[in-house]
């Protein structure tokens, strides 16, 4: 480890000391989900938006909730319906007889945190609504167009898709997201614990906020300079190419992907990578994190064929095969 990278590492540790009494502070809510709360950390360290998915009950909502309310900043929680309408996200000009103009009324969307609750309830007009607020932060109501503040992070929760009532969110929005969470069952022993602790009809309990936005902010920077060598970009290229080509990398894979990462993957399992090794406090990036990001970043971003389907073969599968395949580094 070189001087510059030990300096790094240094910085990474000064820089992340709101990270442990942050995970502290949920954890007073939360029982178990390491994996969830990481990933949203992740997501604050890239400005990169989050999609959860799981069964409802599993807590999605309570610690997204939970981590705002331990964040100094702005919170809105917008429950999607099958009847919600893009104004009721962006906003809407109002006129007014008397002077003849029109006044902006900004939406829910104009803050920092915005909870998407159950976003696979809404139809594609209003999930695309949120395209250009999620990718370009801003919004345009008539002809004006608002920039919408920093930090802006889109947290999104939905229930699988073969569930009753929900829509197929639009692939061009779900690459939007950085990250795709898979939030699954506690154990039998966290199940225990969450029990003895929300078992009761009393008010459930109340967290302190331990982070402000600038704290996030200037982290950001610092992940920005965590260095990567230049083996490791080259393995994550490797991963990336893999799910487009997986014969050129001798896996058995042929016929299982009909499309598979885009450059934002590229991009975005970097970014993923270097936040990862920033929560372990190190200013470099391992492969690793790479493998640790990988699933998060590339499941919603693999299309898997037909066949795939027809024998039960998940994205996640063809994930673990190819990490599994390619030498590392």
């Amino acid at each position: 480890m070189t001087s510059s990278t030990q300096e790094l590492t240094q910085n990474v540790k000064q820089s992340g000391h709101w990270i442990a009494p942050l995970q502290d502070e949920i954890s007073r809510v939360i029982v178990g989900q390491r994996n969830l709360i990481d990933g949203l950390l992740v997501g604050l360290l890239t400005n990169g938006h989050v999609l959860l998915e799981g069964v409802p009950g599993l807590a999605k909502t309570l610690t997204v909730k939970t981590m705002a309310s331990c964040i100094q900043t702005g919170f809105q929680r917008i429950q999607f319906t099958p009847d919600l309408l893009p104004a009721d996200l962006i906003g809407t000009l109002i006129y007014n007889p008397r002077s003849g103009e029109f006044t902006t009324k900004h939406g829910p969307l104009f803050s920092n945190l915005i909870l998407a609750d159950e976003i696979n309830r809404a139809p594609a007009k209003v999930q695309s609504a949120l395209l250009e607020a999620m990718q370009e932060r801003q919004v345009t109501l008539g002809d004006q167009t608002y920039k919408l503040p920093d930090p802006f992070l889109v947290l999104a929760t939905q229930n699988p898709i073969e569930q009753e009532g929900t829509y197929t969110l639009p692939e061009a929005q779900v690459d939007r997201f950085m990250l795709k969470l898979r939030v699954g069952y506690p154990t039998k022993t966290e199940e225990r614990q969450i029990l003895d602790l929300m078992g009761t009809s009393a008010p459930r309990l109340e967290v302190n906020p331990v982070v402000r936005p600038e704290d996030i902010i200037q982290s950001r920077s610092i992940v920005n300079e965590i260095y990567v060598d230049d083996r490791v970009k080259d393995y994550i290229i490797d991963v990336v190419w893999a799910t487009r080509e997986p014969r050129k990398y001798r896996l058995e894979l042929d016929g299982m992907i009909r499309y598979g990462g885009s450059p934002r993957a590229t991009i975005n399992l970097t970014l993923a990578a270097k936040a990862h090794a920033f929560l372990q406090g190190r200013g470099y990036v391992t492969p690793q994190d790479v493998k640790c990001a990988g699933p998060d970043v590339l499941r919603h971003r693999i299309m898997v064929s037909y066949e795939a389907e027809a024998e039960e073969v998940t994205s996640e599968q063809i994930i673990e095969k190819i990490f599994a395949g390619l030498p590392v580094p």
